[in-house]
């Protein structure tokens, strides 16, 4: 490669401070060194930085152009180098962290700001995942963590899992949804005549699973709990949503919650991740998420 990342360096430094004296002095090298340095990617380049015909060399347009590109790949040189002394150092430059669809995101916030104050360099990602797909984001390495995941499968190598609470769930329905009109407690045979709302599992290679449908109920399937909510709301279908989310529709009568003669209203959820996630980041997330201001606002304690 001929481009000199030196060379960089000095035009760099000669425009901070004006002449290639300071500049030198500045990079603790001689002025004619410098210079050296400068007119050989002049000539591998066959192009002009410098205007020298003056008393003080300035920057010609192409000298200028290289100088602000550059300092960006000046900048980009440099985080690399941090990022491999961080990775060296046990951290990792990257970690995905799927959310079962039954949380919000923003009750990670106050963990996410936390995280970047400290360690700057690892790029979180997240990703929503649905009921089975949460596991198998794990398994196929999609994820290194899931927080959240409901219905613990069998024992997966390689996968470990922890409970965090209970997720809470309310049959809510609109108010002129006609089992809004049936007395209580509703009837599995009543329930199976209407439409269920559901949140699409988002497994790709597994059967998936539907929590609480009934044998040949007809299903309105969407894309995530937002949208089963505002389905809910319109009348649109009937189904379980998770207590606090449904909290708020209860209170202004957008939704009414009715009993049914024979229900198990709660899951388990576990905060889970691949045994080879071992990095700081990693354990740093997983530490979290066990205990954090805020979990108790989604789940029941254990």
């Amino acid at each position: 490669m001929r481009l000199n990342l030196e060379a960089l360096l000095i035009l760099d430094a000669l425009d901070r401070h004006g002449t290639f004296a300071a500049a030198a002095a500045r990079l603790f090298k001689t002025a004619s060194a410098l210079s050296y340095t400068v007119q050989k990617m002049e000539s591998d380049l066959n192009i002009t930085l410098l205007d020298r015909s003056g008393h003080r060399a300035t920057f010609t347009p192409t000298g200028r152009l290289m100088l602000e590109k550059g300092r960006v790949l000046l900048r980009a040189v440099g985080e690399l180098e941090q990022q491999a002394q961080y990775v060296e150092s046990g951290w990792e430059s990257k970690l995905t962290i799927s959310l079962d669809a039954s949380v919000p995101f923003s009750l990670l916030s106050g963990l996410i700001d936390e995280f970047y104050q400290q360690h700057q360099h690892t790029r979180l990602m997240f990703r929503h995942d649905v009921l089975a797909g949460c596991w198998e984001a794990l398994s196929y390495g999609d994820a290194d963590i899931v927080f959240g995941a409901v219905q613990q499968p069998a024992r997966h190598a390689g996968v470990e899992c922890v409970p965090i609470g209970w997720l809470e769930y309310v049959f809510a329905i609109a108010p002129e949804h006609p089992l809004a009109a049936l007395p209580e407690p509703l009837l599995r045979d009543q329930i199976r005549q209407y439409r269920a709302v559901v949140v699409r599992d988002s497994s790709r290679h597994a059967e998936g699973m539907d929590l609480r449908i009934l044998d040949d109920q007809p299903i309105l399937s969407v894309h995530s709990f937002s949208d089963k909510v505002q389905a809910q709301v319109a009348g649109l279908g009937c189904g379980y949503l998770p207590r606090y989310l449904a909290a708020p529709h209860l209170e202004s009568g957008a939704l009414v919650e009715r009993q049914l003669d024979s229900e198990t209203r709660r899951d388990q959820a576990f905060l889970a991740w691949k045994s080879s996630a071992t990095g700081n980041a990693a354990m740093w997330w997983r530490e979290r998420l066990q205990n954090f201001n805020g979990i108790h606002e989604v789940y029941v304690p254990a």
